[in-house]
């Protein structure tokens, strides 16, 4: 444990970047510690993906994001992130995650775990909470749940050619993932406990997803659920009593995600228990702990579809804002041309 920081920023997804970015403008002494890799969750996302919004509006640190299109890919937007990383000279350790963060009487002490095992401490009198939700997968609750065959993530349809794949969700993952097997030659069923898909698929996948369903392309199956997971086959219950057993190699199971509660709690982030919301100012962003603020889509709860990165991306002004009005850095970072300059 070194000096005492200003802030410690958990993650280094979009929103937690934009958060490095205005503490460095604002002076502050901070560091960025991230689990996994830089913007680790898009870099799960589907190798083929193309964003639902506007380029502008992923654009943090005021850095354009060049894109051949409107809307930019996931290989544009990767390269985007590492370039405003580098040119704001972000202090972020990668592959080191936070165990706990201790609260004391004027600073917090973050507890880390490195992949090497090392453990280290870092002290500082702010935290910022940007760590997302696509960690934690809702889980089915099902017997085969576990399986090596079972993912919750879709990453590329290649290895699935010519293979039996229920894709099981109706929402927009689950229908985008479905197209993209059936194009690359999957064998596909989608499977849906509800009785038609989610309002919240994108309008220009809605009529290709319904077309498939309706040709017969995409084998689908709505008011059904998943109650068992084999080897070589699946166990779907129809609309609560009707049971079908189904060939199966592989299931996306696209069921949503959400953000570790449990760590807020432990924290001691109340959270409200019907919609899971976590406190925190509305303009401040800090939560009922003093000192410690959240930014992001884990300030929406449940709500996952809430917050995304072109609104997230704002709330670390909203934070450093208060921040530099509670502590304000001895030595202010040295800017040359608008851009901070690297420490020697």
């Amino acid at each position: 444990m070194d000096e005492m920081l200003d802030v410690v920023i958990v993650g280094a997804g979009p929103t937690g970047l934009a958060c490095g970015i205005e503490a460095v403008r604002a002076g502050l002494k901070l560091l960025i510690l991230e689990k996994g890799c830089l913007v680790n969750s898009l870099y799960n996302y589907p190798s083929t993906m193309t964003f639902f919004t506007s380029r502008e509006r992923l654009e943090i640190g005021e850095l354009p994001l060049p894109s051949l299109n409107v809307k930019p890919t996931r290989a544009e937007a990767l390269e985007y992130y590492r370039r405003t990383a580098e040119y704001y000279h972000l202090p972020i350790h990668f592959q080191e995650r936070v165990l706990t963060v201790e609260v004391g009487e004027c600073d917090f002490l973050v507890r880390t775990a490195r992949v090497d095992g090392q453990g280290q401490r870092y002290s500082a009198r702010c935290v910022i909470l940007a760590t997302g939700y696509y960690d934690l997968p809702n889980l089915m609750g099902v017997l085969g749940e576990h399986l090596p065959k079972v993912s919750h993530y879709y990453t590329d349809p290649h290895p699935y050619f010519q293979r039996k794949v229920a894709v099981i969700g109706g929402a927009n993952s689950a229908a985008v993932s479905a197209l993209d097997l059936y194009r690359h030659g999957a064998e596909v069923t989608l499977i849906h406990r509800e009785q038609t898909l989610s309002s919240h698929i994108k309008y220009w996948i809605r009529p290709d997803i319904e077309n498939r369903i309706k040709e017969g392309s995409i084998r689908a199956y709505f008011e059904s659920e998943v109650k068992e997971i084999a080897e070589n086959w699946i166990l779907l219950e129809r609309q609560g009593k009707e049971r079908v057993r189904l060939e199966n190699d592989f299931v996306f199971a696209l069921t949503g995600y959400h953000p570790d509660f449990d760590f807020l709690r432990r924290v001691g982030v109340e959270i409200d228990p019907e919609t899971s919301r976590p406190k925190c100012h509305p303009e401040t962003l800090e939560s009922n702990v003093p000192g410690l603020y959240l930014a992001g889509v884990i300030i929406a709860g449940l709500d996952t579809n809430e917050i995304f990165i072109e609104n997230g991306r704002f709330h670390g002004r909203q934070i450093i804002a208060d921040i530099v009005r509670k502590v304000k850095s001895t030595e202010p970072a040295v800017v040359a041309h608008g851009r901070p300059a690297r420490d020697e």
